[in-house]
């Protein structure tokens, strides 16, 4: 199964390495296969690794010595253990030689794919592939510039430094935009349990630790990892997490962060009302979609996630099932929610490695809520009242704004995106409809002055029309 992967390219092994984490869809024999996928790819033959290398470091007098055998080797390049002359050990990832080519040819057959096949779609669902198509293909030509994951890695450290999570050093002078010099962090794959096992390493506690990492970068600094599988997550003997492989790394507006934050604490205290608004916000749901429907579905949605007598497998098909009952509802997939899916589907799928009926909601959702008020930047109350008296002469002049605005009758409307969206779909709509009634009309005088004799077929064109356009006012 993983050589048949291997065989579609990149772009596919990238959906692959999701699949590979979910235990809770996959017996072990599917699981060891695709597992693969991660860092156990075919490396690149001789030639194209001479080649690569000569790139990289002709110029350069690097290494003390340099391990031509791959330690891992993924879709987008493979690493390889060095010794500096200094005798500092560093991972070298190489990138492979014609992914760039093959990633842009991908690019292009899912994009002629969406077009030929675009026309038998609904509105909603063609935005929702274009988006996820436009994103994918944005993120992964950045993700094979090593550039590009040289700049990500120096701010994740940056920003992540007190994290407690350990990132790989990298050794600019010696990096390029097809090789990347890095410390060599020591440790056992996310999902090695015998490992694990081993050095008695607590499962829940890394899975913990994991997940609130995974809710600052979300929910605090709305910068993240986009790629934790386990084969960019290592773990140490004294049971420190290692994060690796920084080519995917996505900020998420303030807007998305705010939004996501609410859905949250709407899916905690099953508020019907603040989860549908939300969801509208986020961009998951389209502005006219029906309150009571969707209030209906959510109402659904909660009473399976609070229900703890379910296992995961009979969760996920009740779930599915209420799915399936929603797919006349508007729901949409924005470019923003596509990595946070993916992150969020992976980060579940490594809970199902080590805790038996691991489910992302009852599991997660917990450590979520904790995180709420700090990530709505929740103050004590003292720091409310100082900021309430330095901020007072603000909101008086804002008040003193906004009467004069509307004495003057200078008050503006500001729509959204979707709203905006949805007027001119619902223009548009009612021009075509208008268009067409006058086109029959029109037919109707055209047969007419042609031949009087056809004087009844006119006549039925004219009704026609005219019925369309009264239907239409």
């Amino acid at each position: 199964m993983s050589s048949t992967v291997i065989l579609l390219g990149a772009s596919f092994i990238k959906l692959a390495q999701v699949l590979a984490t979910r235990s809770d869809f996959f017996n072990d024999e599917y699981l060891i296969e695709l597992k693969e996928l991660h860092d156990q790819l075919p490396p690149m033959n001789k030639e194209e690794f001479e080649a690569v290398y000569k790139e990289s470091f002709s110029e350069k007098n690097c290494f003390k010595t340099f391990d031509k055998k791959p330690l891992a080797s993924a879709s987008i390049g493979q690493v390889h253990s060095a010794y500096l002359h200094d005798g500092t050990k560093v991972a070298v990832k190489l990138r492979r030689a014609t992914i760039v080519q093959q990633v842009k040819v991908d690019i292009h057959i899912l994009n002629f794919f969406n077009n030929l096949f675009r026309p038998f779609f609904s509105t909603y669902t063609k935005n929702s592939i274009d988006a996820v198509i436009s994103e994918f293909s944005k993120m992964i030509l950045q993700e094979v510039s090593f550039h590009n994951e040289l700049h990500n890695l120096k701010s994740f450290s940056e920003v992540y430094a007190n994290s407690g999570i350990t990132f790989p050093k990298p050794y600019e002078e010696y990096c390029c935009d097809c090789a990347l010099v890095m410390s060599y962090e020591e440790g056992f794959r996310f999902d090695d349990k015998e490992n694990l096992q081993k050095y008695d390493i607590d499962f829940h506690a890394i899975i913990r630790k994991l997940i609130n990492f995974y809710t600052d970068q979300m929910l605090l600094e709305g910068y993240f990892h986009a790629d934790p599988h386990p084969g960019n997550l290592l773990v140490s003997k004294e049971g420190e997490l290692i994060l690796l492989d920084f080519g995917m790394v996505k900020r998420v507006p303030n807007t998305t962060r705010v939004a996501i934050i609410e859905l949250i604490k709407a899916a905690n205290e099953q508020n019907y009302e603040l989860y549908i608004s939300a969801n509208k916000r986020l961009g998951t749901v389209a502005y006219e979609a029906p309150t009571a429907e969707l209030a209906e579905f959510s109402a659904k949605m909660f009473a399976i996630f609070s229900n703890e007598n379910l296992t995961s497998e009979s969760m996920q098909q009740l779930a599915f099932d209420v799915l399936a009952s929603t797919k006349d509802l508007p729901f949409k997939l924005p470019s923003d929610a596509i990595y946070i899916l993916r992150v969020s589907a992976i980060i579940e799928g490594l809970g199902t490695t080590y805790i038996e009926n691991f489910n992302g909601i009852k599991d997660i959702l917990p450590t979520l809520q904790e995180n709420i008020p700090k990530a709505l930047g929740a103050k004590s109350f003292s720091e409310l009242i100082t900021q309430g008296i330095k901020d007072t002469p603000f909101i008086l002049q804002n008040i003193q704004t906004t009467f004069q605005k509307v004495a003057e009758n200078d008050i503006e409307l500001k729509l959204s995106d979707d709203q905006l969206y949805w007027v001119a779909k619902e223009v548009k709509n009612y021009a075509k409809s208008l268009l067409g009634g006058f086109i029959f009309i029109a037919a109707g005088f055209f047969i007419l002055l042609y031949d009087k004799e056809l004087k009844e077929i006119a006549l039925v064109l004219f009704i026609i029309g005219a019925l369309r356009i009264y239907f239409k006012r």
